[in-house]
């Protein structure tokens, strides 16, 4: 068993790796920004953790390679998390894999890992080819007690549990139990291939990015779509979703992820090959102080001028990096629970600072494609996933159809 004393492998993010894997380039393939333990949204398993039993994950890379690793995260951890075992294969239907492609994961030469709380770890290089905009499937195994567990609570995919150690299993079988979250797996990344990215796009925001109102389990949030579109444009880039449900741009939550500002170096600028990001966040921190929820307490106003303070520096260190970005306006949300005429009036004070400030490298004016016609603070019914703020697939499709490609 290796056991991690250092919470961050610099050298990885940093594009290449220590230990067995010393001077492999990596790219990134998919990824998932982490939370703390909580409950809310639909079931899930973070509070209770894992005991004596394997959760299988689903993920769609949208890069492909002859090889892959992994990446643990314990940030939430209040005490050291051991994986007992785990593997990497291609999906097939539901919780099975494709015969012949289960690779076992290594970190450092052995079969399990330590990773200290606050911390993560990278397994080691497994010979694997995948394709670009295709799944793969993650079992861990926990031969004891995990306690709370870090993870991303709304996945828009289905992760799955088992007794036992499942990490060899081909078929469903045992599998039973079902959730729509992520579990400590936050990064996949890639090596290898005959036409390897040239760079990495990540979305960043809330859920209108994280893909609250999509099809479960379709990949057809926005960032996906802006995967397919840039594939078929015959661009080989990486996108990457680093949007948290809830999430504000100003503030934390307990349920809703740090703030983005406080998250913004790790989910982004941190990550291999980055080139640009669209910022799309703003939305709850102009609606959560128009209502009381459990969930987020308290509820200050914000300012617009603090919005676009906020924003200005999200800029402003991506640009100390080199990195694009583009601003997304705020989408229409006229009959949501937190639509106001003070918060309305927030929105297009702030979409038109985006619009027109120039602080970003180029704008996705999602708001104006996704606004009913003749009715430019109402979401188009069309593309109205129900709960008048969020999108179905198809605006989702449509907003990633509003990205300017050239500005990425």
């Amino acid at each position: 068993m290796v056991v991690r004393t250092a919470g961050v492998d610099t050298a990885a993010r940093a594009g290449t790796t220590g230990g067995v894997d010393t001077g492999t380039r990596w790219r990134a393939g998919w990824s998932a920004p982490v939370q703390r333990p909580s409950g809310g949204f639909e079931e899930n398993w973070a509070e209770t953790g894992f005991d004596r039993q394997s959760v299988r994950q689903v993920v769609r890379v949208t890069d492909g390679g002859s090889g892959a690793r992994i990446r643990l995260s314990n940030r939430y951890g209040t005490g050291p998390l051991t994986v007992d075992a785990a593997s990497l294969a291609l999906a097939g239907e539901g919780a099975a894999v494709r015969p012949g492609t289960v690779r076992p994961l290594s970190f450092d030469g052995a079969s399990s890992v330590v990773v200290p709380a606050g911390g993560e770890v990278v397994s080691d290089l497994a010979e694997l080819p995948v394709e670009p905009l295709s799944s793969v499937t993650v079992t861990l195994w926990f031969a004891g007690p995990t306690g709370p567990a870090t993870f991303h609570a709304q996945a828009y995919a289905t992760s799955f549990r088992a007794s036992g150690d499942r990490t060899a299993d081909v078929g469903a079988g045992g599998f039973a139990e079902r959730t729509h979250s992520w579990y400590y797996l936050s990064d996949v990344e890639l090596t290898g291939g005959d036409a390897p990215a040239s760079g990495t796009v990540v979305a960043f925001g809330d859920s209108l990015t994280d893909g609250f109102g999509s099809t479960v389990g379709a990949d057809r949030r926005y960032p996906d779509a802006l995967a397919e579109r840039l594939r078929s444009a015959g661009h080989s880039w990486a996108v990457l979703n680093a949007g948290i449900g809830g999430n504000l741009l100003l503030n934390d939550s307990p349920w809703y992820g740090e703030r983005a500002s406080a998250r913004f170096d790790r989910d982004v600028l941190d990550k291999p090959g980055v080139r640009s990001v669209i910022v799309l966040v703003g939305l709850n921190d102009i609606g959560f102080s128009e209502v009381d929820l459990p969930t987020y307490r308290p509820n200050p106003q914000v300012s617009v001028a603090e919005l676009t303070a906020g924003y200005r520096e999200l800029v402003e260190r991506a640009h100390r990096r080199g990195v694009k970005v583009i601003g997304g306006t705020v989408l229409p949300f006229k009959g949501a629970e937190y639509h106001t005429p003070r918060a309305e009036a927030k929105r297009v004070a702030v979409n038109e600072w985006i619009r027109t400030s120039g602080v970003f490298d180029a704008v996705a004016d999602f708001a104006t494609v996704l606004a009913a016609p003749g009715d430019i603070e109402t979401l188009d019914p069309a593309y109205d996933s129900g709960d008048h703020k969020h999108p179905n697939d198809a605006g989702y499709r449509v907003m990633a159809g509003a990205v300017p490609l050239g500005s990425l």
